[in-house]
């Protein structure tokens, strides 16, 4: 189960341990992290009030907290862009340093990067990239006394590692509502006659057939299946997280092959761009593409890193545990979308979004309800999930459970690697 635990204790608790140790304020250094007790749980969520609190009581600390980021690409991939923003704001927002690295790869230049990093004098380090893992857990063995927080791993639960942290959110409810404008766009041009409802085929570009791409783009296609029943999905697969020139080829190649409307989990302005070019609809990831496209964008959602940052720098001053796994959600908004394209999208959008949200807040609706889809024409009443990422590609953890696929219950990184009849993978 998920938990929450106040900040403001922990606070409090740093103010007792520092004044314990009897140094003046200027003399404080920050704590070495607390041993790991191997709790996989997911806690340690920071508020905007928990925020302001901890730039009062940590005066005398968050001074000497140095953050390091480390990022796959630069700001030219809407991914690491949002990654990025979310790195400048919550360093902002205490008043802490930071350093940025771009354009490191998922190899032993991922290690070279933080252990810089450490020479600068960072005290914790966030990675944004999957790839990025292994050469992490290797700097938080090397430098216990630093923070090591990767964003879309899998392993820190079972490496319990006192200085290692994952971090996912619930983007697939954000998918979710996305979709749901998706259909509602899919309705509208059904009803004004631009096609018929056996013909609302819709496509999608990912990036790897891994969980995390899976979980996206099924949780995007229930969405509008909730709206536009009859709609079927094809997906290619770029096998690179950013390539615009391969991004939009896929793109193009949906389109050509009847898809009426696009998305994608991808991270370059390739498939929005064809979309643009081609006057289909289109719903990016990880921000707006407004400005570029006008006339076909529908919507966004992203993650907003914002409050697992904030959460972990703040932790981090004040020599706390910190959580194996951090999950955000639509609740601590870490989960969001952009505005909707009033111009492109369908009327009433705007309120049937804020009746879904609410209801999945609710959870009154459950994205991966198994009574709304069915694999190999028979529904789903079990699945063993590679929960425990040991290397083995086995899966250990049964996640079907009261009529819904458990996501980011047992782990914050997705694990949703089923396909879903309706859904049909093509060759690039």
């Amino acid at each position: 189960m998920k938990k929450l635990i106040a900040i403001a204790l922990v606070l409090i608790m740093a103010v007792g341990l520092f004044a314990g140790c009897g140094k003046k304020a200027a003399e404080v250094t920050i704590p070495a992290p607390v041993a790991a007790t191997g709790d996989p749980e997911f806690e340690n969520d920071s508020t905007a009030a928990d925020v302001a609190a901890a730039k009062t009581e940590l005066k005398d600390v968050l001074p000497k907290v140095k953050v390091g980021f480390i990022f796959l690409h630069d700001e030219n991939s809407t991914y690491d862009k949002n990654f990025m923003d979310a790195a400048k704001e919550a360093c902002a927002s205490l008043g802490v340093e930071c350093l940025l690295r771009t354009n490191i790869p998922e190899g032993q230049e991922c290690y070279n990067a933080a252990a810089e990093l450490i020479d600068d004098g960072c005290n914790i380090i966030f990675a944004d990239s999957f790839g990025h893992e292994d050469f992490m857990i290797q700097a938080a063995k090397k430098f216990p006394n630093v923070q090591f927080c990767h964003a879309t791993g899998t392993k820190a639960h079972t490496e319990k590692l006192a200085n290692y942290h994952n971090a996912f959110a619930d983007i697939y409810m954000g998918r979710y509502l996305a979709g749901v404008v998706a259909g509602m766009k899919l309705n509208q041009l059904i009803d004004e006659g631009k096609f018929t409802a056996d013909e609302a085929k819709i496509g999608y570009v990912g990036a790897f057939p891994y969980a995390e791409v899976k979980s996206g783009y099924t949780s995007w296609f229930l969405g509008v299946r909730s709206i536009c029943p009859t709609a079927t999905m094809e997906v290619t697969f770029t096998n690179s997280w950013y390539d615009e020139a391969l991004e939009k080829e896929a793109a193009n190649t949906l389109i050509q092959r009847g898809c009426k409307l696009i998305s994608q989990h991808a991270d370059s302005m390739g498939a929005p761009t064809a979309c643009e070019n081609a006057g289909v609809p289109d719903v990016s990831y990880n921000g707006s593409t407004i400005d570029a496209c006008p006339n076909t964008f529908l919507v966004s959602s992203r993650i907003n890193w914002v409050p697992f940052m904030q959460t972990m720098i703040v932790n981090t001053a004040a020599g706390k545990r910190l959580a194996a796994d951090w999950t955000g959600t639509l609740d601590n908004s870490a989960v969001m979308l952009t505005d909707i394209n009033e111009k492109v999208c369908a009327p009433g959008t705007a309120e049937k979004l804020k009746e879904v949200q609410a209801g999945l807040i609710a959870g009154t609706i459950k994205v991966f309800d198994t009574s709304t889809f069915t694999v190999g024409g028979q529904p789903l009443s079990s699945y063993a999930a590679d929960i425990h990422d040991l290397g083995d590609f086995a899966g250990e953890t049964e996640v079907v459970k009261d009529g819904q696929f458990e996501e980011s219950v047992y782990r914050s990184a997705p694990a949703f690697a089923i396909d879903i009849d309706g859904i049909t993978i093509i060759d690039g």
